[in-house]
């Protein structure tokens, strides 16, 4: 691994090199600048000016070549038109397999030219990024809106790119056209979800996805998985990762993340119930739900250090351990033992194995695939954390076979017992172990045309906090021993909590406050509405239910309409306000409480969250480390111990608070909710004015 002015050197395409953006006369441009602002004012203005004026003679030369190639491109698709115009005369299937074949190749050259595109953006947003942190002026801020929006921006040419979308239509139009598809007259306007065979074409458009970058729901969606990447990944690891691919054990990993979710849940409504069929309080619910929490504290270091070495035996480990763990569950109602019931419930939570579906999409899910599959794990976890209170509303039943008994109480750890064994067994038979990087290490250099369908995933004019870090591995570009040892990953919690910026630790703290609150109000409810509404289980299971069915909604609308309306730190703030509501809203003062006020703030409090949590995790996959992107302990791990740490002392607080009795509970339980919220604020508000 080598820092990125060696990178760019080493990837450029030979016969193009007089057009790329010349990173190290700017970097060496910034140090002079540095250099004399020591012991002397420099003037600001001359300063602003005279660096604008070498970035806008770097863009000119970029988008000057651009548009020439563009139009040697539009010349060589014009000509290939005519010939298939010829063709629909006289049909030649030797001759329409080379035309098809020629388009190819037309793609493959786009290609090329969309990745001088990209690795030209990545370059000129580092180097506004380093500009920043030297000076500490808000350069970026300024070249972008000066630029952006101006009638003859080539800014604009760069990252709106109109001219290289219309090649990318007329070659996906023409090769559609040429595909076989068994006497159909549908184009692709008519029916554009038609399937398109040819991979040039998906290779094109994942590029010009990362080029636009433009906020979309599935991309919205994909950044809450926190996967972290590597910008310029090199040709030989994607050869690997698509060597690696196989698509029924990425299925399979997404049916284990949504059993997981469900099983999470499945109890939450019968918690309460089943401590009290066992002769201890209401309460206890929260340790009996928090058992599993705890267990995956630990479970998610050794599943991710696991995954190092072997995705199929941790995965098998998981099912037979949550089998057992259900079934223990279930027993305890039986041998009346509470004991047995949290016993059953730590295994639940030993067999957690979200880290090695998290990192099986890291490290074997082919780039051009990877943003579908990190959305694929979301909505998975949306859908168990739904279906799980669903299922408990529907498992109302009494009855025992021998000695065993079967009813709202056991049933779902019988039947979660029964789903993991399928799986097992559904594992066991399709599961495919990728190959070891040691066993493809003799894979050949690709193209540097392949190359495109590595990606970027940090957009260049990003509006939230850049990551310190990064900054400091880029000032290492002249040694490549010392960018090497800069970008090996973290080898422990320790080092890796280490290269959290401020920033960074903030979002963090974010992530464990909504975690917290959600956590009081989801695992609390079925005792706080028995004893304020006398709610029967199954209503408390559809409560829950539709909480967990705005899920996927909410991201929708956020993704889709409001990230493209407000920066994100914009957002990040007022849900961050909009939980604070809606804990106030939750606390029972002097009025009677009554269903609608908890359905209300409790709705309130759940969206909100839900909106935070993906705005938090797109900025904090952006601004994290590039040394938490792999290994043991990555970005993708410390924010699952956050979540979990803050599920575990939610859970906590409702067991302690029932000591006060169950009138008491609702609002001592919401004081620490609206105390970490506060904070949270106020840690934004400081954050953000001091980086804008």
């Amino acid at each position: 691994m080598v820092a990125f002015g060696k990178k760019l050197k080493d990837r450029q395409i030979q016969e193009w090199q007089g057009y790329y953006i010349n990173y190290k006369l700017m970097k060496k441009k910034v140090k002079q600048y540095a250099n004399q602002s020591q012991g002397v004012t420099l003037d600001r203005r001359y300063v602003l000016k005279d660096f604008s004026r070498m970035l806008d003679n770097q863009i000119e030369t970029i988008v000057l070549f651009l548009l020439e190639q563009q139009g040697v491109l539009a010349s060589r698709i014009s000509e290939l038109n005519e010939q298939k115009d010829s063709l629909q005369e006289q049909p030649d299937i030797s001759k329409i397999n080379e035309l098809r074949e020629a388009y190819q190749a037309v793609g493959r050259d786009l290609l090329k030219l969309l990745y001088f595109v990209e690795i030209n953006a990545i370059g000129l947003r580092k180097i506004l990024k380093k500009f920043d942190k030297r000076f500490g002026y808000k350069f970026t801020d300024y070249y972008v809106k000066t630029r952006a929006n101006h009638p003859y921006s080539q800014l604009q040419q760069v990252f709106k790119h109109v001219g290289l979308g219309a090649v990318v239509g007329a070659i996906s139009r023409n090769l559609a056209d040429l595909q076989d598809r068994q006497g159909s007259y549908l184009s692709i306007y008519d029916q554009p979800a038609l399937p398109l065979q040819d991979p040039v074409v998906d290779s094109m458009q994942a590029a010009v996805d990362r080029l636009s970058h433009s906020t979309n729901f599935l991309n919205f969606l994909a950044q809450h998985a926190l996967i972290m990447q590597e910008e310029l990944p090199s040709p030989v690891e994607e050869e690997v990762v698509d060597q690696k691919y196989h698509f029924m054990s990425l299925l399979l990993n997404l049916a284990n993340t949504f059993l997981y979710m469900v099983n999470t849940y499945i109890i939450v409504p019968t918690a309460d119930d089943y401590s009290m069929s066992l002769g201890a309080a209401a309460t206890v619910c929260g340790i009996v739900i928090g058992a599993m929490a705890v267990a995956q504290i630990f479970s998610s270091v050794y599943f991710s250090a696991w995954s190092n070495r072997s995705y199929f035996r941790p995965l098998v480990f998981s099912s037979i351990i949550l089998f057992v763990g259900n079934a223990m569950y279930a027993l305890a109602y039986d041998l009346k033992s509470i004991p047995v019931l949290l016993i059953g419930r730590l295994c639940c939570g030993f067999g957690s194995a979200r880290a090695v579906n998290r990192r099986y999409i890291s490290d074997c899910v082919p780039l051009r695939l990877r943003m579908q599959a990190s959305a694929g794990f979301v909505s998975a976890s949306a859908l168990g954390m739904a279906c799980g209170p669903a299922l408990a509303g529907l498992l109302q039943t009494n009855f025992k076979i021998y000695k065993l008994t079967f009813n709202q109480d056991t049933l779902p750890g019988w039947l979660m017992a029964f789903a993991w064994l399928i799986y097992l067994v559904w594992l066991w038979i399709s599961f495919k172990e990728p190959v070891r990087e040691t066993e493809v290490n003799n894979v050949p250099q690709e193209s540097n045309a392949d190359a495109l369908e590595k990606g970027v995933v940090e957009p260049l004019l990003v509006k939230s906090p850049q990551n310190q870090q990064d900054e400091d591995e880029e000032d290492g570009d002249e040694s490549e021993e010392a960018s090497k040892e800069s970008h090996q990953p973290a080898n422990s919690i320790a080092a890796a909590y280490r290269l959290l910026t401020p920033s960074v630790k903030v979002q963090l703290l974010i992530y464990f406050m909504l975690k917290y609150a959600m956590e009081i109000l989801l695992s609390e409810s079925s005792v706080v509405t028995t004893y304020y509404f006398g709610w029967s289980t199954s209503t408390v299971a559809v409560f829950l239910a539709c909480l967990g069915l705005t899920v996927l909604p909410v991201n929708l609308v956020v993704g889709s309409y409001i990230s493209n309306m407000f920066e994100d730190r914009q957002i990040l703030l007022a849900s961050e306000i909009m939980v604070c509501l809606g804990i106030l809203m939750s606390f029972q003062v002097v009025f009677q409480y009554s269903v609608p006020q908890y359905v209300c703030s409790g709705l309130l409090l759940f969206v909100s969250a839900e909106v935070l949590e993906g705005v938090n995790l797109s900025l904090l996959s952006r601004v994290m480390s590039s040394r938490l992107s792999r290994g043991t302990y990555n970005g993708g791990l410390l924010s699952t111990e956050a979540g979990t740490i803050a599920r575990v002392i939610a859970d906590a607080t409702i067991t302690l608070a029932g000591y006060l009795g169950e009138s008491m509970l609702l609002n001592v339980t919401l004081l620490p909710s609206l105390f970490i919220c506060i904070v949270s604020i106020l840690a934004t508000f400081w954050t953000y004015n001091s980086l804008y």
